[in-house]
């Protein structure tokens, strides 16, 4: 059976002392795991969240990102140097947390639309820095899954397809894909077939709305998502990640102008009750 987690980044922007009080706030809504926003890993007070986490038996699941002064295809190499040691810092700050899934759109900063398709050139950079990071995490038992991202958010790797293709030529066995299905709504020809497609390269999965909201509620084809996941006998993460016009940064990054829910709380619990619903159904 999968196990169920939610994003931080449905009340906070960032994660340091004072967001790590989240942490109860998840476990008493039944999720097993949560997903820490590590966007500045110095920001992580690591000793008092381990603390929280073993209080709560709680597993951590790390989620980075790639700032524009820290990106992996950039013309710059101190850029790309600068992703690369963003990447790393994460990564032993997840270790030391006891993770072992670091997820995300690890490949290039969000947002740094250049009017373009990708070219060769930043392909090879990309797969230079991320064979690096994925030796360097699997020595601190660490997977990284790589997130395809929406066009609008990205162009480097938009769909599942190309996620495997990247996979495959970084060639790591602590490289892997995080699957998200508000991207997937957008991109994708067909969501059973992507997850189909993706098959054992899949080692993690945001289950969320077309419009961001509660899992179950929107246009999202979960009988097609719940069908796939079971041909390939996925086992692992389903995690939440939602954001409210109340949490201002994230919001306006995210484009979430209105109520998609009447509450975090409410999305978060009616979700996670949708998805175990699905789970049960489907996943044996």
């Amino acid at each position: 059976m999968p196990k169920y987690g939610v994003n931080l980044l449905l009340w906070a922007d960032k994660f340091d002392r004072d967001t790590v009080d989240l942490i109860p706030k998840v476990a008493e809504m039944g999720f097993d795991g949560v997903e820490i926003p590590i966007f500045d890993p110095a920001t992580v007070d690591v000793p008092h969240t381990k603390t929280v986490l073993k209080d709560t038996n709680l597993h951590p699941i790390g989620c980075a990102i790639m700032a524009h002064n820290r990106n992996p295809i950039h013309e710059d190499i101190a850029n790309r140097e600068y992703g690369k040691e963003y990447l790393k810092r994460s990564i032993d700050v997840l270790a030391e947390l006891g993770g072992d899934t670091l997820v995300g759109p690890v490949y290039s900063a969000v947002g740094a639309l250049v009017g373009r398709g990708r070219n060769q050139q930043e392909w090879d950079w990309c797969v230079d820095i991320l064979g690096e990071i994925a030796e360097f995490a699997g020595n601190r038992g660490v997977t990284v899954a790589a997130e395809p991202l929406n066009r609008f958010e990205a162009y480097f790797i938009n769909i599942a397809a190309d996620a495997v293709k990247l996979a495959t030529s970084v060639n790591s066995p602590f490289f892997k894909i995080h699957l998200d299905t508000f991207h997937m709504n957008i991109e994708e020809k067909n969501l059973t077939r992507a997850i189909a497609d993706t098959g054992e390269w899949l080692h993690h999965l945001h289950a969320c709305e077309n419009d961001r909201g509660t899992p179950g509620t929107g246009l999202v084809d979960w009988e097609g998502v719940f069908n796939a996941l079971a041909a390939i006998h996925y086992d692992r993460w389903l995690v939440i990640e939602s954001f409210t016009p109340a949490v201002k940064g994230i919001a306006a990054a995210t484009a979430i102008w209105r109520d998609i829910a009447p509450s975090a709380e409410i999305l978060a619990t009616e979700g996670l009750a949708f998805l175990k619903r699905m789970a049960d159904k489907h996943l044996h």
